[in-house]
């Protein structure tokens, strides 16, 4: 039932330090990776470093609460599956949560196997849009972050995956340089040239025609007809 998980990278976002120690312990071991944080600005931090497929937080967290989290998140990722926790049937919380793009709102004390089932609905939906068909010969498997040609794997830097993975996760395939250069290089000073020669880098392993410049707003990847 669970197979497709160890694929899957968790972010749990949880300053209650027995709670996030129980869920590691509870489920942690049936994913790729499941990396726990107790702060807001350490679940963005990670987020940028390990790429998670799925987001779970606390609502209320030190320095970044729950919500403050998911609306950088969402303007960071639009699609990313986020599952918000509280303690309380907050209504005005909870309108919020949704108002900001939560994928689900969980609350306290949260049994492990309900997460893990309605997470089984999460990954089914993950799978159905796995492979990407783009320009040319190109397809990309959102799951395994791989990029072919036909059926021959495309060479790529982790920076290179990053950048194909945060265009397709826009709703339009699309992404401005502030927001490539901050999910690629964190807090690093870049340059616009740099950027450009980084995407001139990639368009040599693949295809002129695989990234393509949108003016003022941004950079966007092209997909089959």
């Amino acid at each position: 039932m669970y197979e497709s998980f160890k694929k899957i990278k968790v972010l749990l976002a949880e300053d209650e330090i027995k709670l996030s120690k129980l869920m590691k312990d509870a489920i942690g071991e049936y994913f790729q990776e499941f990396i726990v944080v107790d702060n807001g600005e350490k679940a963005l931090k990670a987020y940028t470093l390990h790429k998670p497929d799925i987001v779970i937080t606390d609502i209320l967290m030190p320095k970044l609460s729950g919500l403050e989290l998911l609306k950088k998140l969402r303007e960071i990722n639009e699609s990313v599956p986020i599952i918000i926790l509280s303690a309380h049937s907050d209504t005005e919380k909870l309108l919020k949560a949704i108002e900001y793009g939560a994928t689900r709102y969980f609350i306290k004390p949260l049994d492990p196997d309900e997460l893990l089932d309605y997470m089984v609905t999460i990954i089914k939906k993950l799978e159905q849009k796995d492979k990407i068909e783009l320009i040319e010969t190109y397809s990309f498997s959102h799951f395994k972050k791989i990029l072919y040609s036909d059926k021959e794997i495309i060479k790529l830097t982790k920076r290179e995956t990053d950048f194909i993975v945060l265009l397709l996760d826009q709703s339009d395939y699309i992404a401005n340089n502030k927001l490539i250069k901050t999910t690629l290089w964190g807090e690093e000073e870049v340059s616009n040239e740099r950027l450009r020669t980084f995407i001139r880098r990639l368009r040599a392993k693949t295809s002129k025609e695989l990234i393509q410049n949108n003016s003022s707003l941004g950079y966007s990847l092209t997909l089959a007809l």
